[in-house]
């Protein structure tokens, strides 16, 4: 999980907790299991151990090895009083007392998006964690109502700890987001796409309702940060077929500085995910200070409020002219921002690894 150049939400998620739960509990060690060596970066404190275990969890049929030969050999042999998974898998043939975080259930709803073996795995064993897990914590209300009806959870057995911001991420003054603009765009505006692009993150529409916007004669730019890990055919049949394809810039991978530099000197954020448990992006644009583009389904519009333009993302018009409004009403913009920087005090890591670990100790004292 934790590779560096190659974290993603669940990794971050995974870290900001983490690194506050051993912080705030030197009485305590604390046992990490990788499936690899890990960097230096992510031996976060002196009551940390690193354990690796084989084999490396890269492959469905690994995941299954990993889980139920090499992580309940080690979870015995390390005599661990509670494992915390920040990812939602567990070993269930292990008998110590566990929590998962089972982010969203885009695998139940999307099953497409994935691999047929990833698929198979999520579908055998996901539901299984979740019943055999001593309590499962989840991002939002609407995961937690999610996995309650696709699993059949008693609710009082999952608690929600929202996802925050990092402090890594704030505004930037005009002056710095002229310079950051003068690299990435040439100077010219631009909306801006965080995340791993993927069918479930509404590629082809976003570059659709970009060149309908473009068409307009609006001048701005669109641009991707984040790796095109998952760019498939018909992304690339899209965006090859632009007129304004020379206004789309990818940055591939990029630093959280880097992110924070870029997010805070865009026009806005344009994430119309198709389906997201909570969609970080969104509140790391509130704590940039710029407003946010995004969707009308799964948990967005609980994260998002009233301090973001809400569109469906089934429907490509309704992100063109919600870009159009961004670009034209500065009223709106001054408006939504503000609105932004109040929502954003709803979103706390500080909170969320405190509940966390406030169920460990429960799960432990039971």
């Amino acid at each position: 999980m934790f590779v560096k150049g190659k974290m993603d939400g669940i990794a971050w998620f995974s870290y900001e907790i983490i690194k506050r739960m051993v912080a705030a509990h030197p009485e305590h060690e604390f046992v990490f299991f990788f499936d690899r060596k890990q960097d230096s970066t992510f031996l976060l404190d002196e009551n940390v151990k690193q354990v690796v275990v084989y084999p490396p969890a890269r492959h469905p049929f690994l995941w299954f090895l990993f889980f139920e030969i090499g992580m309940k050999r080690a979870l015995k042999k390390e005599k661990i009083d509670v494992f915390f998974s920040p990812d939602g898998w567990m070993s269930l043939g292990s008998k110590v007392k566990t929590l998962i975080v089972i982010h969203d259930l885009n695998f139940v709803h999307y099953p497409h998006f994935d691999g047929f073996w990833t698929r198979m795995y999520y579908r055998i064993f996901f539901p299984r964690f979740a019943q055999k897990a001593a309590k499962i914590g989840t991002v939002s209300h609407y995961s937690k109502q999610d996995i309650e009806k696709c699993y059949g959870i008693d609710s009082q057995k999952i608690c929600v700890a929202y996802n925050g911001a990092s402090d890594r991420f704030f505004e930037l003054s005009e002056a710095e987001k002229d310079v950051v603009r003068g690299e990435i765009t040439q100077g010219m505006p631009y909306f801006v796409f965080v995340g791993t692009a993927s069918k479930r993150k509404n590629v082809v529409r976003i570059l659709q309702a970009f060149a309908a916007f473009r068409k307009e004669g609006h001048r701005a730019k669109l641009v991707f940060a984040g790796r095109q890990k998952y760019w498939d055919k018909e992304m690339n049949s899209v965006y090859k077929n632009m007129q304004y394809r020379e206004d789309v810039v990818f940055t591939g991978y990029i630093s959280t500085e880097r992110l924070n530099e870029i997010l805070s000197s865009a026009s806005a954020l344009l994430y119309p995910s198709i389906y997201e448990g909570f969609g970080i992006p969104i509140v790391e644009a509130f704590a940039c200070g710029i407003p946010v583009i995004t969707s009308t389904t799964s948990s967005m519009p609980e994260v998002a409020g009233d301090a973001a333009l809400l569109v469906n993302p089934h429907r490509t018009e309704e992100i063109h002219q919600a870009m159009v409004k961004i670009y034209t009403q500065p009223k709106l913009v001054n408006e939504l921002t503000n609105k932004g920087k109040e929502r954003l005090q709803l979103f706390s890591w500080d909170k969320s690894a405190s509940d966390l670990w406030n169920e460990i100790e429960k799960i432990y004292n039971v």
